[in-house]
């Protein structure tokens, strides 16, 4: 059943009701880097949480979500963790509440084609989606980056995720035919146009669990700011490792641990590929680009260890399908999924061929999407 079948089914009428459209993202370049004040270049994709809802006149939430067939609901009058999805719309009331925003009660139904665990950022699309059911019915509309910023604390305040701001960002202010580089010190935006005439992108889900990702991130994030730190020692004007040069990296990492030099070596070589390929996607050199795609799986992989076989895998088997330039993990890492430009003459077999080798190989079930870069999320 569609969003509004079920909104029928569950809520009744919907007279008064409105709808909204939220997508998921995927970063084309720029890993790990955006808690060390880096750049990020992310799209919106047409894998979209979906939202129907209806004013109620009372202080309550209550919400149907197809993906868990589970209903839940939560009074804005005493927000409290449940410890399930609709965590993310009690936190993002909350910090709209503290914004000053006036907030009224809706019921209705969520439906999602972003796939959950998958590293495509279902839960920032459903915190956006929650911001502007919110600012819509307080006739209160915010800025998107102001958004982006409310509902990345909704998750660091009260589901207790300490995520950075690109997911939520690109959810937000992502636009069509567009790549978003997003300055991740000053959250600075410029859309960078990325429209895909005679080659598609390929988003492969592994299908392999993510069960490392949580852990492994808090640690890397603890080793960025060992390796600060140090680094800070020897270059006193450095606030951020996005201020260290690979010259300066190379003259005064020495003495830094060894596991430390390596994650410092990513996110310095990181933030200089990502301002590297984006100027080159501007020229429509789309090889180089891909080029940069593959040395940042490469760098993800060996220096800052957030690969897992089975991303790997995917890569080394897209790179030596026929009209590949690029391919590589996309998002946390240690499963979730990857993404692959490819020319538009390659997708058929690439489609057709990936899955049962990926079986074969590792006895697991790859999906695959070909995206195009959509808007982000709004009220229809």
């Amino acid at each position: 059943m569609n969003t509004d079948e079920l909104f029928h089914q569950h809520f009744g009428a919907d007279d008064e009701a409105f709808s909204l459209r939220s997508p998921g993202r995927v970063n084309l370049i720029g890993e790990h880097i955006d808690y060390n004040d880096g750049f990020v270049l992310p799209i919106a994709v047409p894998l979209e949480v979906h939202l129907k809802v209806r004013p109620r006149a009372d202080r309550r939430v209550e919400l149907y979500a197809a993906e868990f067939d589970e209903r839940l609901s939560f009074s804005l009058d005493n927000l409290r963790h449940q410890n399930t999805w609709i965590d993310y719309v009690q936190g993002v009331a909350r910090e709209l509440a503290g914004a000053s925003v006036p907030l009224h009660g809706f019921e209705g139904v969520v439906t999602s084609g972003v796939p959950v665990a998958s590293g495509l950022s279902s839960s920032a699309a459903i915190e956006v989606a929650a911001a502007l059911a919110f600012t819509h019915l307080a006739q209160q509309p915010m800025a998107a980056v102001d958004i982006a910023k409310l509902c990345q604390k909704a998750e660091n305040n009260f589901v207790g995720v300490n995520c950075g701001i690109m997911d939520q960002m690109a959810v937000a202010a992502c636009r069509a035919d567009h790549a978003l580089l997003l300055d991740c010190r000053d959250f600075s935006t410029r859309q960078v146009p990325f429209r895909l005439k005679n080659h598609a992108l390929i988003v492969t889900d592994s299908a392999a669990p993510r069960t490392l990702a949580g852990s492994a991130y808090n640690e890397r994030r603890a080793q960025c700011e060992a390796g600060l730190a140090y680094l800070q020692t020897k270059l006193p004007h450095i606030v951020s490792l996005r201020d260290v040069t690979p010259a300066e990296l190379t003259e005064h990492g020495t003495g830094l641990d060894p596991v430390v030099r390596k994650r410092v070596q990513h996110v310095v070589d990181e933030i200089a590929r990502t301002i590297y390929a984006c100027e080159e996607l501007e020229k429509e050199n789309l090889a180089v680009f891909g080029q940069c795609m593959n040395a940042s799986h490469e760098s993800l992989a060996q220096l800052y260890e957030v690969s897992s076989p089975e991303l790997d895998w995917l890569t080394d088997w897209a790179r030596q399908q026929p009209g590949v330039l690029g391919s590589r993990l996309t998002g946390a890492g240690f499963g979730g999924c990857t993404v692959t430009l490819i020319e538009n003459s390659g997708v058929d077999a690439f489609l057709a061929g990936l899955p049962p080798a990926y079986k074969a190989a590792l006895n697991r079930d790859a999906r695959c999407w070909v995206c195009t870069a959509v808007d982000g999320a709004q009220v229809l």
